[in-house]
């Protein structure tokens, strides 16, 4: 697939602006809020975009009773009964439901059901694994309001990409059952630093400054072990995964992330769709409303989601 003109520009652009400001970006502070002007003036939901606030509360093991801010996205008139569980990326550091709320509604719409994105709490404030104990308490908690697992989609970008693979350990040590598929656009899979494209792909890499990498992972473990499961859980060991969609582009550092996941979960007998595209950025759905190439994604995922939950989304959504 030739690259779009809009693509080449937004490369463009996220080379010469979004990358250098990164590598010289001082605080997480400063990295989530320029995070989000950048969402607020470049993203835009569609235009039939449903949304509802909600809260969840820290219930159960480890939980402190206070509550999880969630944002329900969906297009036209969803299928109520199915749902995705959508887990933002931004390097644990970052994003909210305010910089991801475009994309969750492209993507429900594309599968035809309702999307819920938590509000997880961020690093280095909450160091891991705060955000993984929010990821299970709405998977917990979207069980206990009466959705079937089967009826229940994980999906999730860059970080949460990789949150959303912990949280199919983390779910099933805790005896739960497991959804009914997964999608994870670039994830970020292993914290030790160690896959060869990380280094390999360093100057192609048109997003994501390599050398803040290191700094990142202090910030989210804070002394926690890089090889732990629920950090890195491309060590994981994984009982029947549930299909897979995985997505990477061949120029970006976490190519490598993607495709050791994906090996991972063939090895435990997981039925997995690995699509590696050429020069993209790195979680290029994002950019859906912006890019053709990202509304491909969004919609091959969407269909992929609303196959294995049986949805049937709508013509045109």
């Amino acid at each position: 697939m030739k690259r779009s003109f809009r693509l080449r520009l937004l490369s463009l652009f996220l080379r010469l602006v979004v990358k250098t400001a990164l590598g010289l970006i001082k605080t997480p502070r400063a990295v989530r809020a320029r995070f989000e002007r950048a969402a607020k003036r470049l993203f835009s939901p569609p235009e039939d975009a449903n949304f509802v606030a909600d809260t969840i509360r820290r219930n159960g093991a480890g939980g402190d009773g206070t509550l999880i801010e969630t944002l329900w996205a969906s297009r036209g008139r969803p299928d109520r009964r199915r749902v995705i569980l959508y887990l933002h990326g931004g390097a644990y550091l970052a994003g909210s439901i305010r910089t991801h709320r475009h994309l969750a509604a492209y993507l429900a719409g594309a599968a035809g059901v309702r999307a819920v994105v938590p509000d997880y709490r961020l690093a280095p404030e909450h160091p891991f694994p705060a955000a993984l104990d929010d990821a299970l308490c709405v998977y917990r908690h979207l069980l206990e309001s009466g959705y079937p697992a089967r009826n229940i989609a994980l999906a999730g970008d860059s970080a949460g990409g990789g949150l959303v693979f912990a949280l199919l350990l983390k779910a099933a040590g805790q005896g739960l059952p497991g959804p009914a598929c997964v999608v994870a656009f670039s994830p970020w899979t292993d914290l030790t630093m160690t896959r060869p494209s990380l280094r390999r792909n360093a100057r192609r890499d048109m997003m994501l400054p390599l050398r803040r990498f290191r700094e990142v992972v202090s910030h989210y473990l804070q002394g926690a072990m890089t090889t732990d499961p629920l950090a890195s859980p491309v060590y994981g060991d994984y009982e029947a995964p549930p299909p897979a969609l995985i997505t990477a582009s061949k120029a970006e550092i976490l190519r490598d992330d993607a495709v050791a996941m994906a090996d991972r979960l063939r090895q435990a007998g997981g039925d997995v769709a690995l699509e590696l595209w050429k020069d993209m950025p790195n979680a290029w759905p994002l950019f859906v409303g912006l890019a053709p190439e990202a509304a491909v994604t969004v919609e091959r995922a969407g269909r992929f989601i609303a196959r294995h939950l049986g949805a049937a989304p709508e013509d045109g959504a």
